[in-house]
């Protein structure tokens, strides 16, 4: 269990004490979809969606979850984020791309936070669009790169 830093000696949980790393900057960028019906793709597109604007909603909603991820992951530390950005990308037939990145200056990286910003962000997409689509799908939600930190520079092949 030494290469899992989440265990202690004994096989038991825990949070890494980060107290002797040094702040650097870092990045994190995620990236997800949400599949959906055609027609639900044009009303959000034209914003005939009746709760309202959906991506707006959901790039808040994404942001807010970022700074909320040590309340939901339990081993991750609270973290305070200097930045947080969504975006999305509509790709026809019936499909939304949504990528995060969420930025730091700390002891520890925002890998998690802009994985539960992609995440959040999808379901609420799925929150405000389900009563047109319950068949939407939320899919591939992964880490596309991470900058800064003792592990250096990740880019997902």
């Amino acid at each position: 269990m030494e290469d899992l830093t989440h265990f202690d000696e004994e096989g038991r949980a825990r949070m890494v004490d980060v107290s002797d790393k040094a702040e650097t900057a870092r990045v994190a960028v995620a990236q997800g979809k949400i599949l959906m019906k055609p027609e639900t793709l044009e009303r959000i597109r034209s914003g005939l969606i009746v709760k309202g604007d959906v991506l707006g909603v959901a790039q808040v909603a994404g942001i807010m979850a970022a700074k909320q991820t040590s309340q939901l992951i339990p081993m991750c530390h609270p973290l305070a984020i200097t930045g947080a950005k969504l975006s999305f990308k509509f790709v026809e037939p019936g499909e939304i791309d949504i990528e995060a990145s969420v930025k730091v200056h700390g002891k520890t990286g925002v890998e998690m936070e802009a994985l539960t910003a992609v995440s959040v962000a999808a379901l609420t997409i799925y929150d405000m669009c389900k009563a047109i689509d319950k068949n939407m799908m939320i899919k591939d939600i992964y880490l596309v790169e991470k900058i800064g930190g003792k592990s250096g520079h990740y880019i997902h092949d």
